[in-house]
């Protein structure tokens, strides 16, 4: 099938941007889901507004212990070595080998992926997971969103249809974090049935602190607050570890039914990915 009709925008700054989105235009960056759903016609935008040519967007700095990723980096970036040091760099490796193919990851962003909203969305867990902050822009001026606070359901958020996602905000891991990221799919460029990420902070043989998200769990990305609370302040180890995939899969998940995978199978693997995540993300 072939789109719908539109218009075609090519903002050279982010107030032109904006300004399209005021006026109704829907915002085209990597464009690997949009145009997707544009293609089936299930999307029918009456105007595009591409921001591949806004200057800055494409900026990946680290400063004051955070890191800031702009809307126009792209998801490959995140898996080249030194791209974002420590081991909130190696978790981001970690995750971005699970999106999608090479040239999706090629051209679609990370920001793009927390506008859009998909359930299953790698890049979403990590955010709510990380407790990062997401800035949008509007002729209204700059306001930020917590993670957890920005997503309401598939494919929505609490960004209006006026505002730009123009960057997300993360606070870096400390040398004392481990990382890990797993993911249970029915083939390699299936999405995600279940996807775990966790950070697990060990000090003196204790379980310092946790976080953990899941993908694809809910109807949303979720931080699984019991299981990381089954874990903090015990000393790491295989039973403590499968009770917390426990406490995921029984309090912090809320499956639906989907095709080859009713809500207890994936329960389940909820339970299963989760210990599986917290072992790896160990810190040795």
């Amino acid at each position: 099938m072939k789109p719908a009709a539109f218009d075609y925008l090519a903002p050279h700054t982010v107030a032109e941007a904006v300004d399209a989105l005021g006026a109704g235009a829907q915002v085209l960056a990597g464009g690997q889901s949009l145009l997707l759903e544009m293609h089936l016609q299930r999307a029918r935008p009456a105007v595009v507004a591409d921001i591949n040519h806004v200057p800055g967007l494409d900026a990946l700095t680290v400063a004051d212990g955070t890191l800031t990723v702009g809307a126009l980096v792209r998801h490959r970036t995140f898996g080249s070595p030194g791209a974002v040091p420590g081991p909130l760099g190696d978790l981001f490796g970690r995750a971005v080998g699970y999106i999608a193919h090479p040239p999706i990851r090629a051209r679609g962003t990370m920001v793009g992926s927390l506008a859009w909203a998909h359930p299953a969305s790698e890049w979403c867990a990590l955010a709510v997971a990380l407790d990062a902050v997401v800035e949008v822009r509007s002729t209204r001026g700059t306001r930020e969103i917590p993670a957890g606070d920005y997503f309401r359901g598939p494919f929505q958020t609490a960004r209006e249809p006026d505002e730009l996602l123009t960057a997300v905000r993360y606070p870096l891991l400390g040398p004392d974090t481990g990382v890990a990221f797993t993911e249970h799919r029915r083939t390699g460029f299936s999405f995600a049935q279940v996807a775990v990420g966790a950070a697990l902070t060990v000090r003196d043989g204790v379980i310092a602190g946790a976080r953990i998200g899941l993908a694809n769990c809910a109807d949303r990305p979720l931080r699984a607050h019991a299981a990381e609370r089954a874990v903090v302040g015990a000393g790491p180890s295989p039973l403590l570890f499968a009770a917390a995939g426990e406490a995921a899969a029984a309090h912090d998940a809320a499956p639906v039914p989907e095709p080859y995978a009713d809500v207890d199978y994936r329960r389940h693997v909820i339970a299963v990915l989760v210990a599986r995540t917290l072992r790896e993300a160990t810190p040795v």
